[in-house]
């Protein structure tokens, strides 16, 4: 488990993909899928609104809007 403290002074742990099973509770699983799932409904719903989306293009390392035409514009 990895620490990382915020500008503001709080303290957030961080857990590997191994360390889950060991460090997070059923609760703790649960609320993380719920997370995943309102992200990927909040996404589908710009979508279908028309509306521009945020990512992350791992190749390029780098962050873009994407526009309901297709066109991405990269961060610079």
């Amino acid at each position: 488990m990895t620490t990382v403290k915020t500008k503001s002074g709080r303290v957030i742990k961080v857990v590997s993909r191994s360390e889950e099973k060991s460090t997070l509770t059923v609760s703790d699983n649960e609320m993380d899928l719920r997370a995943v799932e309102a992200v990927k409904a909040a996404i589908e719903k710009a979508k279908i609104c028309k509306k521009p989306i945020a990512g992350y293009d791992k190749e390029k390392k780098t962050a873009y809007i994407e526009f309901a035409n297709g066109e991405r514009k990269y961060a610079e």
